[in-house]
């Protein structure tokens, strides 16, 4: 696939993201706009991150799978969450969703002050099939 993840020697080296990912050669590349959690209707799925993460997750993985590709597909990952709420809720779900066999994506996240209204977290990525 042309794909390599980027870890040099002298690095924090994570199993949870890569520090970069190159990409090769011409292949096709999926950009997923930012993902809130909400479900098919519009609504947003719960009160906490982890419920709107686990939706997030499901939204990605409808996106890719249309596209012939799963979660390991992605490369990079952008995640913003509301101030005053953790990560941790939505690294539990990733911990669940992801197959720790593929390597990690690169990871940014960011804290903001607010999202669409009743949202805490919302992800955008980058997938390389």
């Amino acid at each position: 696939m042309g794909v390599r993840h980027i870890n040099p020697e002298g690095l924090h080296r994570s199993p949870a993201f890569s520090q970069a990912v190159v990409v090769e050669q011409p292949t096709k590349t999926i950009y997923i706009g930012g993902q809130n959690g909400v479900g098919p209707d519009g609504k947003v799925v719960g009160p906490t991150v982890g419920e709107q993460s686990a939706q997030i997750f499901h939204n990605l993985s409808t996106i890719l799978e249309s596209e012939g590709a799963t979660l390991a597909n992605i490369v990079h990952w952008r995640i913003a969450v509301v101030d005053g709420n953790s990560f941790d809720e939505g690294v539990a779900v990733f911990r669940q969703v992801w197959d720790f066999s593929a390597p990690p994506p690169a990871i940014t996240g960011h804290v903001v002050a607010s999202l669409n209204p009743g949202c805490l977290v919302e992800i955008d990525a980058v997938a390389v099939v």
